[in-house]
């Protein structure tokens, strides 16, 4: 005798939790950035297999796709390894295997992509990607790189920072160079964090009025010049990065104009005698940076590369122990 199927009650659906992205770092107060640094600096004196303590579970066994329109061999591995070494897997996207809004809407990718995975970390050229892509994904987006910011690197030279010279919140910083998307994420953390920030760049390449709107709005100690030597004076660190990026094609134009904007030994001088040199990499020696600076006693660039590991670490546990 056939047994009765078994009645099924109704339910309502659950409904997704807001996903913890991690998109710029004006979007984040104080206190979760104090949180993301310490727990940086508790990954990195850890070692490669991080303790329950300083990690949720939420990231064992958890899968980050990661999905580059530019490439970058620091992003990439430092994300790769920060997973594995975390107890997750990642998974590698090319732009042509994805073909954001091209093959199929944004929308749509962020659905399907959020089926397979846990986390998405996306590296593309137009910041109005990045949102849309995290407006429609049910788990957490990290930006990897926009043509408007870059706040990964922007935590993991905090926590530099922090290494050599103590709370970043007393230092005096200095950007050299185009105010360019890179510069913007050191704007976001100066405004938030409460340090000073002074920026010498060529008017031609100077931040916006929108962020000269957003700065004043916000109460950021942050100061725009043309005057490299008045900038430097006296900062903790000298920050300055390359001239011509992927997808820059005016590279003689911004050559000439940044000329008088290299980071050579007399301008480092201008500094504090403990100051630090950054610089995100790849960097070209005669153009941006000395060699006499890079390679010399105040620089911290591949302390800063390493940290993008640990940085890497302390933002995708945040991100996934919030889902």
């Amino acid at each position: 005798m056939m047994a009765k199927p078994t009645k099924m009650t109704a339910t309502a659906p659950v409904k997704p939790s807001t996903p913890r992205h991690f998109l710029d770092i004006d979007a984040c107060d104080q206190a979760t950035l104090r949180v993301l640094l310490d727990r940086a600096h508790a990954m990195k004196k850890a070692g490669r297999r991080p303790p329950h303590a300083i990690q949720p579970d939420a990231v064992r066994g958890a899968t980050l796709l990661m999905i580059f329109e530019k490439p970058s061999m620091r992003t990439r591995v430092s994300f790769d390894l920060a997973m594995r070494q975390m107890g997750g897997e990642s998974m590698f996207l090319s732009d042509q295997e994805v073909q954001l809004g091209r093959r199929e809407s944004i929308a749509d990718t962020a659905r399907v992509l959020s089926r397979y995975g846990d986390a998405i970390v996306l590296r593309t050229v137009e910041h109005a990607t990045l949102l849309e892509l995290a407006a429609n994904a049910t788990v957490p987006v990290i930006n990897g790189l926009t043509n408007r910011s870059h706040p990964c690197q922007i935590m993991a030279d905090l926590m530099t920072v922090e290494e050599r010279l103590g709370d970043v919140r007393g230092c005096v910083a200095a950007w050299v160079g185009d105010a360019n998307n890179v510069a913007h994420s050191w704007m976001h953390a100066a405004t938030r964090l409460g340090f000073e920030l002074r920026i010498a760049t060529p008017k031609e390449l100077a931040p916006g009025p929108e962020w000269l709107d957003w700065i004043k709005a916000e109460g950021g100690r942050i100061t725009v010049t043309t005057d490299p030597v008045k900038a430097v004076a006296g900062a903790n660190c000298v920050i300055a990065d390359t001239w011509v990026s992927i997808g820059d094609n005016d590279a003689d134009r911004r050559r000439a104009l940044l000329g008088p904007y290299r980071v050579d030994e007399a301008l480092m001088a201008r500094a504090t005698p403990d100051a630090i040199f950054l610089h995100c990499l790849p960097a070209y020696r005669g153009n941006e940076v000395t060699a006499g600076v890079i390679d010399g006693p105040q620089s911290a660039v591949f302390d800063e590369a390493e940290n993008r590991l640990h940085a890497q670490k302390a933002i995708l546990a945040w991100c996934l122990e919030g889902q």
